[in-house]
């Protein structure tokens, strides 16, 4: 795709521009970008205004994701600045060693162009490219087609502010064809692209897997756990399944099943039941569930399987944590799970034996979030196990060089 070439070719020509870019220059340049959003925010907000219409008349039902607001828009700007103020990812010196009279050392450097394509959070487009900048890479961004506009608006606003700083504004670079053809073209860009990260859902993280010949970071679907122990403190349990629940549902890092021990079903259930009812949850249940739940709805095999991303929780009685982990193993997406119990033992064995990129004991699945792990803003939160794993911050958009110095040496 012609298209999709050219954007290529000027990111692989700003790349080589933005290489001799100093760590005090990259910093100028987001606390621009920074600014800028701030600056224009009445022209983002209307720009996501004209999106949400189009949405609504096309029956679009996540609008919370695709949604700005004055205060997600200086989020997004204090997002910039703390990632800022964090320590070049790049140019450093991991080790070092003398061989055969060779001077050996191993640094770290940009990935280069990175493409991103994601579904309808403008939000991301900022994160993205800020991580991009920071960790010295370019990058080329294929938001999805209901924040089209909202997406038109913040790159634009961040490409300006990129020139101004004195840097290539072709950095930062929007794929404003929104067809299948572009993504798949992305897809394929090899040579031109050298890593490309999905955010979505299952079925765009599964057409990148699947269909790229391009390296992939395969960020994760969130089917995420929370396992209520037999000795769990239920105030608590309550509180962490609201907030796992209730606080963002429309979130990869939201739960989406509750595992609850069968010895305090009968009392923890009703108390789950009536918290949640502040946000009108719709329960799915085993049988177990819907005798001591008659509002919950008999689940079907998939409602343990997918995303939910609205108020809608899938719940299980389990016999024993082993149960717990089974369940978690068959149906988990390796993103985050949690365990909410006060033993000891059993809370380390969920740690030791659940495989995923983030588990909890005692806490909100929630958390699993670049800015709440100390990372500044996410690039994503991958579930796969090579390069990178978890919440991606700086460090995941960097890959090693070796220098070598010698003196004549051959071998």
């Amino acid at each position: 795709m012609q298209y999709i070439n050219e954007l290529c070719t000027r990111a692989q020509a700003a790349k080589l521009r933005f290489a001799a870019a100093d760590t005090d220059a990259k910093n100028r340049a987001l606390l621009a970008m920074a600014n800028a959003l701030l600056a224009h925010q009445d022209e983002i907000l209307q720009a996501n205004a004209n999106d949400l219409s189009r949405a609504r008349e096309n029956g679009y039902t996540l609008s919370d994701r695709l949604r700005l607001t004055p205060e997600r828009v200086a989020g997004m700007a204090q997002g910039i600045r703390e990632v800022v103020v964090l320590p070049d990812p790049a140019g450093r010196v991991l080790s070092g060693s003398v061989e055969q009279g060779l001077r050996i050392e191993k640094i770290t450097v940009p990935l280069g162009v990175v493409a991103i394509i994601y579904e309808a959070r403008p939000n991301v487009t900022a994160d993205a490219a800020s991580l991009c900048v920071k960790a010295g890479n370019c990058v080329i961004l294929r938001g999805g087609k209901e924040a089209l506009e909202s997406n038109k608006a913040i790159v634009r606003v961040l490409r300006a502010a990129m020139d101004s700083a004195g840097l290539p504004a072709d950095c930062i670079q929007l794929v404003e064809d929104t067809s299948r053809e572009s993504a798949n073209a992305l897809m394929r860009a090899n040579g031109r692209v050298d890593v490309l990260i999905p955010r979505g859902g299952a079925g765009l993280i599964r057409a990148c897997v699947e269909g790229a010949t391009v390296p992939v970071i395969e960020t994760g679907v969130g089917n995420c756990h929370t396992y209520v122990d037999e000795s769990a403190d239920l105030a608590m349990a309550a509180e962490i399944v609201y907030n796992a629940k209730c606080s963002r549902p429309s979130v990869c890092n939201a739960m989406e099943t509750l595992l609850v021990h069968e010895s305090i079903a009968a009392q923890a259930l009703p108390l789950f039941y009536d918290k949640l009812r502040e946000k009108n949850v719709e329960w799915r249940g085993d049988e177990a569930t819907c005798a001591l739940l008659p509002a919950a709805r008999p689940a079907a095999e998939t409602d343990y399987e997918i995303e939910f991303l609205d108020y809608i929780l899938a719940c299980r009685i389990v016999p024993s944590l082993d149960a717990a982990i089974v369940h978690i193993t068959r149906y988990g997406s390796g993103h985050s799970e949690c365990i909410v119990t006060n033993s000891y033992s059993n809370a380390e064995s969920f740690l030791g034996r659940v495989d995923a990129a983030a588990v909890y004991v005692n806490a909100s699945t929630r958390f699993t979030d670049g800015g709440a792990f100390g990372l500044g803003a996410e690039i994503g939160i991958s579930t796969q196990k090579l390069h990178a794993r978890g919440p991606m911050g700086l460090d995941a958009l960097c890959t090693v060089k070796w220098l070598v110095r010698g003196s004549g040496q051959i071998r």
